[in-house]
C-alpha cells in the first residue's frame, strides 16, 4: 500500500546464504586483481592531488603577503629594505613550488594543473609586481620560468637521491608557468597596480600614474588582441582590467585638470571617493 515498505529482491535470502555466497567469489582472480591496481592507482592519485592542492594554498598565502609588502614600498623611507624582504618571502614560495614540481616528477602537469593554477596565479602576480617596482616593465613568461629550475643543494636530498640512485631520479626540477596561468596572474596584476596609483598620490608623488596608465594601456591593448580566442577566464577578467585602467585614467585627468586646485594630502581622498563612485555606477560590490 502507499507509505509501506517494498523489500528488496536479496532480503527474501538467509542472510547466512549471502555471505556463503560473498565467500564464494574467487580474490585472487584476474579481475579482482585488476580492480585492486585500478584501486590503488586512483587512491595515489587522489592522494597527491590533495597535497598540491595544499601546496597551492600555502603559495597563494605567501604571495598575498609579498604583494601586501610591495604596496609599503612607496611610503617606506628606504625602499630597498621592501625589496629585498620580498625576495626574501619570494624565495621561500619558490621552495614550496620545488615541492610541487617534485610530486611532479613523471607524471603530467596538466592532469592536476587544477589544483597548482590558484598558486601559480599568485605567485605570478607577486613576480610581476615586484619587477615592475624595480624596472617599470612587465617580467616575461621565459624569465619567470628560469627562476623555476630548482637543483638538490640540500644535504639530505642528495644523500635520499644516491641512496635511491637505482630510481633515476632527476637532480634538477622544473616547472613551468603555463601561458594561461600568466595571462590571468598579469591580469590580476592590473588591480594592483591601480592601488599602487593611488597609494602614490596619497603621498605626494604626481609622475607614478602617468607612467601606470601608460603601462596599463599598453597590457589593455595586448589583452585586446586575444580577444573571444583564447580562454574563458583570460575573457573574464579582461573587465576587471578595463576597471582598473579607467580607474588610473581618471586620477589622470584630476591630476591634470584640477591637480593645482586640490592640495596633495587630498588627492588620494579624491580619488578614493571616485572610485567608489564608478563602482556603484557599473554595479560592482
Amino acid at each position: 500500500g502507499s507509505g509501506g515498505f517494498r523489500k528488496r529482491k536479496h532480503d527474501n535470502f538467509p542472510h547466512g546464504q549471502r555471505r556463503e555466497e560473498k565467500e564464494n567469489v574467487n580474490p585472487p582472480s584476474a579481475l579482482m586483481a585488476s580492480f585492486k591496481s585500478f584501486q590503488l592507482e586512483l587512491d595515489t592519485r587522489h592522494d597527491k592531488y590533495e597535497r598540491l592542492v595544499k601546496l597551492s594554498r600555502d603559495i597563494t598565502i605567501e604571495s598575498k603577503r609579498t604583494i601586501f609588502l610591495l604596496h609599503r614600498f612607496t611610503s617606506a623611507p628606504n625602499g630597498e629594505e621592501i625589496l629585498s624582504e620580498s625576495e626574501v618571502k619570494l624565495d621561500a614560495v619558490r621552495r614550496k613550488i620545488k615541492q610541487v614540481a617534485q610530486e611532479l616528477i613523471g607524471e603530467d602537469m596538466y592532469q592536476f594543473h587544477r589544483a597548482i593554477s590558484p598558486g601559480l596565479q599568485e605567485y605570478v602576480e607577486a613576480v610581476s609586481f615586484q619587477y615592475f617596482i624595480k624596472t617599470r616593465s612587465l617580467i616575461s613568461v621565459e624569465e619567470i620560468n628560469k627562476q623555476l629550475i630548482f637543483t638538490a643543494e640540500d644535504r639530505e636530498e642528495t644523500t635520499n637521491m644516491t641512496s635511491n640512485s637505482h630510481d633515476k631520479q632527476p637532480r634538477t626540477w622544473s616547472l613551468k608557468v603555463t601561458p594561461v596561468d600568466y595571462l590571468l596572474g598579469v591580469a590580476d596584476l592590473t588591480g594592483e597596480l591601480m592601488r599602487l596609483c593611488i597609494s602614490s598620490v596619497g603621498n605626494g608623488d604626481i609622475d607614478t600614474p602617468f607612467e601606470l596608465s601608460q603601462f596599463l594601456r599598453q597590457i589593455y591593448d595586448g589583452f585586446t588582441f586575444i580577444g573571444n580566442t583564447g580562454p574563458y577566464e583570460v575573457s573574464k577578467k579582461l573587465y576587471t582590467l578595463k576597471q582598473s585602467l579607467a580607474k588610473v585614467e581618471n586620477a589622470c585627468y584630476t591630476l591634470k585638470v584640477r591637480g593645482s586646485e586640490i592640495p596633495k594630502h587630498m588627492l588620494a581622498d579624491v580619488f578614493s571617493t571616485k572610485t567608489e563612485l564608478i563602482d556603484q555606477e557599473e554595479g560592482l560590490p
